[in-house]
């Protein structure tokens, strides 16, 4: 793995304060408090396929996407990738690990190139002394992580395969589609193949897939980093 190089222009997107205000954690948190947070604050950045941590690593440290996306993954006992989440700008994974240390059960690697900010449990523990409402938002965040593992879970284990590929769609449009005319238009952040890691396909499942749902008049195919969905409610009726 090529190491990630450290960072910090001096511009705000690149303060611990600017990592700080994106994330839900943080919400309750004063201007001044939030700069005590900036000061405790690693910047990393990793370019597109970068690893940025191992499963079985330490879990020392909370991971917060600044710029980019990563992807969270591990993989099945026949060698094969599985998807758990998508995150991007806001978005911070390692949570469990601030409450207590153990090792991650998961891989990240970068989607595209991605600015990280990182805090490390020891820090986050004088945050938390000074502010234990934070813990109950980390519980909020645990509940819609188990949540969403849930709908995977169900996707994965009873669905059809179109309502797989249907249900990723779906996932990825509430977090990175934008509605425009009555549609929703989704830049992916994952290729054909990870889609299918995602939804326990191939990639050849998937694309043939995704062109059967194009002759049928729902998504419009634009190249292979876009979709266009014409009826959103209706694929919510499908699965």
């Amino acid at each position: 793995m090529s190491k990630a190089i450290s960072i910090n222009c001096g511009c705000e997107k690149c303060t611990g304060k600017y990592c700080a205000k994106k994330v839900s954690i943080f919400s309750t948190l004063q201007d001044e408090q939030l700069k005590e947070i900036a000061d405790m604050v690693i910047h990393r950045k990793y370019k597109k396929g970068q690893t940025i941590f191992f499963e079985g690593d330490v879990s020392d440290k909370l991971y917060i996407v600044n710029r980019g996306k990563i992807k969270i993954f591990r993989y099945t006992k026949e060698g094969k990738e599985q998807i758990l989440y998508i995150l991007s700008d806001g978005d911070f994974i390692g949570e469990l690990s601030l409450l207590k240390k153990g090792k991650l059960e998961f891989n990240g690697e970068a989607l595209e190139d991605t600015a990280i900010c990182m805090l490390t449990k020891e820090d986050f523990d004088r945050i938390l002394g000074d502010n234990p409402n934070i813990t109950l938002k980390i519980l909020e965040v645990v509940h819609d992580r188990v949540v969403n593992l849930e709908h995977l879970v169900e996707r994965l284990s009873t669905k059809d395969v179109e309502s797989r590929v249907i249900g990723v769609l779906l996932s990825l449009a509430g977090d990175f589609g934008k509605e425009v005319n009555g549609t929703v238009e989704l830049e992916l952040p994952l290729s054909r193949e990870e889609i299918g890691n995602y939804s326990g396909l191939t990639r050849e499942t998937v694309s043939r897939t995704l062109t059967s749902m194009q002759e049928e008049g729902t998504i419009e195919l634009i190249g292979n980093k876009k979709i266009i969905i014409k009826d959103i409610e209706y694929l919510k009726t499908t699965i």
